[in-house]
């Protein structure tokens, strides 16, 4: 019983409204900062460089550039502090992890960018 109670209650708190991406993804994620008394949104804005975990303790990277220094940041994937994220590009890379970009500057940076809407109606006409 207390097995699945645990369950229950992580099951609950997982957020739904997210949308999927995976590493090497531009993804803007607006984050609620709570300063005194007030409530405002900070639009973070960087490509994902991991995805970690599952369930409630999921967690992922995002990195940007914030005058011309790399800048990373880990969010929870379920977090209330998380307004929204939105999926501005979908990037092609081969690994699941993209460490190797904290070594990349410029044009060697850039990351190729694939259109899921294709690559979804390819699945779909491949399945009939």
């Amino acid at each position: 019983m207390n097995t699945h109670l645990v369950e229950e209650v992580a099951s609950r708190q997982i957020r739904h409204d997210i949308p999927e991406f995976s590493s090497g993804d531009t993804v803007k994620v607006y984050v609620r900062i709570f300063e005194n008394q007030k409530e405002r949104i900070q639009i973070y804005d960087g490509v994902v460089i991991q995805r970690r975990g599952h369930g409630v303790s999921e967690t992922f990277i995002v990195r940007k550039m914030s005058s011309g220094i790399g800048v990373e940041r880990t969010f929870p994937l379920n977090s209330p502090a998380i307004a929204k994220v939105e999926l501005v590009k979908v990037g092609h890379v081969r690994r699941a992890r993209i460490h190797y970009m904290r070594h990349l500057s410029g044009k060697a940076a850039r990351i190729k960018e694939t259109d899921k809407k294709e690559a979804a109606s390819a699945v779909k006409a491949e399945a009939k």
